[in-house]
């Protein structure tokens, strides 16, 4: 089950950009600040415009054994799929994809796969709400769980603002609904800044944290990403980032041959 929360978490959940080094400048932000609460949804709602997007990374992952430094490849195109390479030193260790259908992918060194719905994901988050819109939403940095002004309490302060679920929030899949605490802080222009996703019953645990953002293609991209899975036991996913581009490429995904399916329960 480990080696797959890093197929699925450590590879999907990589989406913090840095420009790359040969631009002449770093964009400047002209984006007036939020001013009022209906600003501040609004800004929220927005959703990404690029066509696609290629990420270099290198991720560390702290889950209680050890796990070598992996380099990823994230491929990402606007609401159809998103594609991931992973290679642990020089070798491949895995290769995965997720469409608006669910998620596959592959593990080498025991030569493994799974294919499944998006189910699978949930589980791994500690949530259940979890779909292919929400997840490239979740990448991008941008708001991945239904905000209204009915539903949230709103407080500014100097440095942005804070969003509370007045109740916890019900979110309902396959006929089982589990109900949520949320906190969400964005900076003065409406940028994500930190998610805390909390199970009232289990104590369960989802916090995202994106910093250090830029204003890439018109859109605002975080450079850094921290992910901690609170459970039975914690999880921490640490995200560097060190080549981003928008230009289309090659996603190849085919399971090899003698590879043995990973039941999913």
């Amino acid at each position: 089950m480990q080696k797959y929360i890093l197929i699925i978490v450590c590879a999907i959940i990589v989406i913090a950009c840095k420009v790359q080094k040969n631009q002449a400048s770093t964009p400047i932000s002209t984006t007036k600040p939020i001013s009022n609460n209906a600003n501040l949804f609004s800004a929220i709602g927005k959703q990404s415009t690029f066509d696609a997007v290629k990420i270099n990374s290198e991720i560390d992952a702290k889950t209680g054994s050890f796990i070598p430094t992996l380099d990823a490849v994230i491929y990402i195109e606007n609401g159809q799929k998103v594609w991931m390479n992973l290679t642990a030193v020089i070798l491949q260790a895995a290769r995965g994809i997720a469409t608006p259908e669910g998620i596959k992918g592959y593990y080498k060194f025991d030569k493994t796969y799974i294919d499944s719905d998006f189910g699978y994901l949930n589980k791994l988050l500690n949530v259940n709400f979890i779909d292919y819109k929400a997840l490239q939403n979740l990448l991008v940095g941008k708001t991945f769980i239904p905000v209204s002004e009915n539903d949230f309490n709103v407080n500014q302060n100097s440095s942005g603002f804070n969003l509370a679920s007045k109740e916890n929030q019900k979110m309902a899949q396959n006929g089982k609904t589990i109900e949520y605490k949320i906190s969400l802080d964005y900076d003065l222009e409406a940028n994500l800044n930190h998610v805390l996703i909390s199970n009232p019953i289990n104590n369960e645990q989802l916090e995202i944290t994106y910093s250090n953002r830029e204003i890439l293609n018109n859109e605002s991209f975080p450079k850094n990403v921290k992910i901690i899975i609170k459970g039975s036991k914690t999880d921490e996913i640490l995200i560097e980032n060190t080549k981003f581009d928008f230009s289309r490429m090659e996603t190849t995904y085919s399971v090899p041959a003698n590879y043995k399916k990973t039941e999913i329960k």
